[in-house]
């Protein structure tokens, strides 16, 4: 057997965030979709500088001195960050073939005239100016450099032009002027003769220097942004008041450690230099970029056509099939009630292809229903205006316990998670913040509910947060239950929470059919494994089928090569960072990996074992990663009912079987596009006519959200 290897999980990740930034090349998707993901594509990138280049920047110790010109390209010469960005300069390059190439003669064809390092036309110059004087003038605030040290500090990720003007003598001054993009739409729109023209704003703020800087001659201006550490720098422990440390934390980070400093090709060095010294920017990745940065921004690009965009798919809603028999049974309650239907059987979700309507419901009924006393549930990423927050407030004001358990330390959430935190708070929630050195990523809910003098359990697990607005747009799985044996689990897991202790010195709670991390998750996957690897020996039928956002932890990782060397048929779907290297005679020949990208984000974590013919099947919140196997707590949990297992391994049979939005990953990292072969298999369309046509055992019918 070959020595076991592992991709860079960094390395892994800007494949994935390459595999988006094609998808903007793809003439089949329609145009705004394309400038979509490019728009995508850059956000991703910003996060990354963000995020991972400060942990691997400390990892490694590359904050040294180094001299300015061989701090450009690879600063301190380490060698995995003179990779990434080796890879992030040939992505960038391509990023800028396929908006030349490609995206901008599109939009001409369109007669969408979108300027993009060139003049302004003269056409609509005159309405450009009106703006800049109506408008982008009052945001305008320029700063000259030799006072930027002690009353400028360059925030994160907003963009900046470093102004080179020259007074009469001819002596050459640098300014700092702010882009006011985070205030204005960073695109200004025009319409003549039905011709459409978009500029940036950034062009309109160039071509009126003049009048920011009067008597001056303007020797040129240069774009520049600078992004900085995103990390709250969280410590294990905390004593006192963990929501007050979270927010005094939250307003230091726009004041980072600047991680890279993005400029403008074509700055004199004479310029670049005194910036990178007065900005305090000498152990930041001095990189340079294009004409124009925060490419995000074409997320908000000001056209609109339904031929331009994706067809619309309504999510499914599922209209009641019959009425429940009158009288009280296990449930309770009304014939229309979600609650008694799920008394009587499971019901699993499939969003966004189907409505969250019945999430909503599910917390609605709850927070009003006489008879239901207690409600406990884990928020990860809350919606900002969540309707199921409020459902917990009306729910504690008719009455009812109610226990919330709000991760504070869900990184870009935490202000909105404190501010719903309060709210909860305030209207009687019982708030329990995070557990210390852990992060609670489960996404589960349960209600208790008294019926003829017993309490009944109702419960809701999911694979992706409680949060109505991205259920839009991530495809995730919804278990509705009221299976006794899961919710009791369920309670004792809550219950757990509540004492606000670190389950790894004291985790006794006997889990047997609930997989929790921390407690036995990581256990019962490695031995899911060994089954598999045991059938295959003894000849028996054997496979494994997971279908992850992300695949790292190397244990995990190692077990799968193991079970491939003994015959295990394993089919993986990967869609960012995977560490495990498919398809390596003696290692992985038995392995195949699938990225799937298209209109929705794939989110749904899906375990299947074949277990000679017994299959299990789980869904939960738990990617294979260090932070989630390690530093969290998470939730998967079994289907037991057969119907909704086929539903789970149909989904699972048309995205194996995709070869539009699906490339398999080789073993040299490389996303390779599937063979179309007689037929072509778009999975996430394929998957909503399968929801559309399917019939239901409590619910049938469909209409438009």
């Amino acid at each position: 057997m070959p020595t076991i290897s592992f991709f860079d999980r960094d390395l892994s990740w800007l494949s994935f965030n390459y595999r988006v930034l094609e998808e903007g090349g793809k003439d089949n998707v329609p145009l705004l979709e394309r400038i979509s993901f490019l728009s995508i594509y850059c956000s991703n990138l910003d996060e990354f500088y963000r995020v991972r280049i400060p942990a691997l920047s400390a990892l490694e110790k590359i904050n040294k001195k180094a001299p300015l010109a061989e701090a450009y390209n690879a600063p301190g010469g380490n060698s995995l960050l003179q990779e990434i960005a080796a890879t992030v300069n040939g992505q960038l390059e391509h990023f800028g073939q396929l908006l030349h190439g490609r995206i901008l003669p599109a939009l001409a064809r369109q007669q969408i005239n979108f300027i993009y390092d060139q003049p302004i036309p003269e056409a609509v110059k005159k309405g450009a100016n009106e703006y800049f004087f109506t408008q982008l003038l009052a945001f305008l605030q320029p700063v000259h450099l030799s006072r930027a040290r002690d009353t400028f500090f360059p925030e994160n990720d907003k963009l900046y032009f470093a102004v080179v003007a020259a007074a009469a003598g001819g002596l050459e001054e640098i300014y700092i002027l702010n882009i006011p993009s985070d205030s204005l739409p960073r695109f200004y729109r025009s319409e003549e003769e039905n011709v459409q023209t978009i500029l940036f704003i950034d062009d309109i703020i160039r071509s009126n220097l003049e009048f920011v800087f009067p008597g001056l001659s303007i020797k040129g201006a240069y774009s520049l942004k600078i992004t900085r550490d995103a990390e709250l720098d969280l410590e294990d422990e905390y004593e006192g008041n963990l929501a007050e440390k979270i927010e005094k934390k939250l307003a230091k980070r726009d004041a980072g450690l600047a991680t890279r400093f993005l400029y403008q090709p074509g700055i004199p060095l004479r310029t670049l230099e005194p910036l990178i010294m007065a900005l305090g920017l000498n152990k930041a990745s001095i990189v340079a970029g294009g004409r124009y940065h925060n490419l995000r921004d074409l997320s908000a690009f000001p056209i609109k056509g339904e031929h331009l965009s994706y067809p619309k798919w309504p999510s499914q809603k599922r209209a009641y099939e019959r009425e429940v028999p009158g009288g009280e049974n296990a449930g309770g309650g009304s014939s229309h009630s979600l609650l008694r239907l799920i008394s009587e059987k499971d019901i699993l979700l499939h969003a966004p292809y189907e409505s969250y309507d019945p999430v909503l419901q599910f917390f609605n009924e709850a927070s009003i229903d006489p008879s239901v006393e207690e409600i406990y549930l884990t928020m990860y990423r809350i919606a900002k205006d969540s309707r199921i927050a409020h459902a917990l407030i009306s729910a504690s004001r008719n009455g009812k316990k109610v226990t919330v358990f709000v991760e504070l330390k869900a990184r870009f959430d935490e202000a909105n998670n404190l501010r719903w935190a309060g709210q909860m708070k305030a209207a009687g929630v019982k708030i329990i913040y995070s557990i210390p050195a852990l992060k609670v990523h489960a996404k589960v809910a349960l209600v208790k509910k008294r019926v003829h003098q017993r309490i009944v359990y109702y419960g809701l697990l999911a694979t992706g947060n409680l949060n109505e607005n991205t259920a839009r747009f991530y495809t995730d799985h919804i278990l509705l239950t009221g299976n006794h044996d899961l919710m009791r689990e369920l309670e004792l897991l809550f219950i757990f929470l509540a004492k606000h202790k670190d389950p790894r010195e004291s985790a006794t709670i006997p889990f047997r059919h609930l997989l929790v991390a921390q407690f036995n998750l990581y256990q019962r996957f490695l031995a899911l494994i060994d089954r598999e690897t045991g059938n295959a020996r003894k000849g028996l039928p054997a496979s494994i089928t997971i279908k992850l956002n992300n695949l790292e932890e190397q244990v995990l990782i190692s077990k799968l090569y193991e079970a491939s060397n003994a015959g295990v048929k394993i089919n993986l779907i990967i869609r960012s960072i995977c560490c495990l290297i498919p398809g390596v005679p003696g290692m992985s020949e038995n392995i195949s990996v699938r990225r799937i990208v298209d209109r929705y984000l794939e989110h749904g974590r899906i375990f299947i074992f074949h277990n000679n013919g017994a299959g299990e099947i789980f869904l939960g919140s738990a990617d294979w990663m260090n932070r989630n196997i390690y530093r969290r707590i998470e939730v998967c949990f079994p289907l037991y009912d057969e119907h909704l297992k086929q539903e789970i391994r149909e989904i699972i049979r048309l995205q194996l079987a995709d070869n539009v939005s699906a490339v398999a990953l080789n073993a040299s990292m490389d996303n390779v596009p599937v063979p179309e072969g007689d037929n072509s298999v778009r999975s996430q369309e394929a998957i909503y006519k399968y929801i559309t046509q399917r019939p239901f055992t409590h619910f049938a019918g469909s209409s438009p959200d």
